[in-house]
């Protein structure tokens, strides 16, 4: 594969991005604050933003070609320029480095549960973001072109699958208690319906992008593993309406 071909996979699913929020370019020259009136981002969020997405796009060029337990910090922060405090500073985990848009998912669940419709159940809002991210072949939905480079460096790596292990669990817990607070209960304190619902919830997702995972790793076309994963998903929901009718 050549150099740029390398380098466009290795930044499709890692760095570059998964900081990122709508009106990162916006804002005006000469502002000092994190945010201007109107929310978008100032002159210092953006610098910040980009040295974010410099730092973990050459750190996940790094370890695609080199794998992730052979790369350290201190030569992902000379690839970006920038001193290992630094780096530190954007990403207190080695880890983070690679599966950076962990933050980025649980904003995506907050958000579609919090901001749901009037007359859309929780479990409706999750449906449609994660049909959604599927249709624009978004990385977390885990199938795309170039992503099988990403996986493969996961699955090769002990300790990214466990932060990725680390990851569901504490989605888990932020879907448990986003379906308590929309239930009027506690937040802080979910009980065990919230708990069990966020838990099957979040099995019924994995399982279904592990399958297309394994597919598109296995070197089935991209567009035929999304149609079929997307049907596979409509179907987890489908039954998830059925048996957390609370939730529907």
């Amino acid at each position: 594969m050549a150099e740029e071909e390398r380098r466009g996979g290795a930044r499709t699913t890692g760095g570059g991005g998964a900081g990122g929020r709508p009106g990162a370019t916006g804002g005006r020259a000469g502002e000092t604050g994190f945010t201007t009136e109107d929310g978008r981002l100032t002159l210092r969020e953006r610098k910040k933003l980009r040295t974010r997405q410099r730092i973990s796009g050459e750190a996940t060029l790094l370890f695609i070609e080199r794998g992730f337990d052979h790369v350290t910090v201190a030569e992902v922060a000379r690839a970006a320029e920038v001193s290992t405090m630094t780096v530190f500073n954007y990403f207190p985990r080695k880890e983070d480095l690679f599966l950076d848009r962990i933050p980025e998912a649980r904003e995506l669940i907050v958000r579609a549960v919090r901001e749901r419709g009037a007359d859309e159940s929780p479990l409706a809002a999750l449906r449609a973001l994660v049909l959604g991210l599927l249709a624009e072949r978004h990385p977390l939905a885990v199938v795309g072109e170039g992503f099988e480079h990403f996986w493969r460096t996961v699955l090769d790596s002990p300790a990214l699958r466990a932060r990725g292990r680390e990851a569901v669990e504490e989605m888990e817990g932020t879907l448990a208690a986003l379906l308590a607070e929309a239930a009027g209960g506690d937040a802080g304190r979910p009980g065990q319906d919230a708990r069990l619902a966020a838990a099957l919830i979040v099995a019924g997702v994995r399982a279904a992008c592990a399958g297309a995972l394994a597919r598109q790793l296995g070197g089935d076309p991209v567009d035929e593993v999304a149609v079929e994963q997307a049907e596979v998903l409509r179907r987890t929901f489908d039954a998830l309406e059925r048996a957390l009718p609370d939730c529907a």
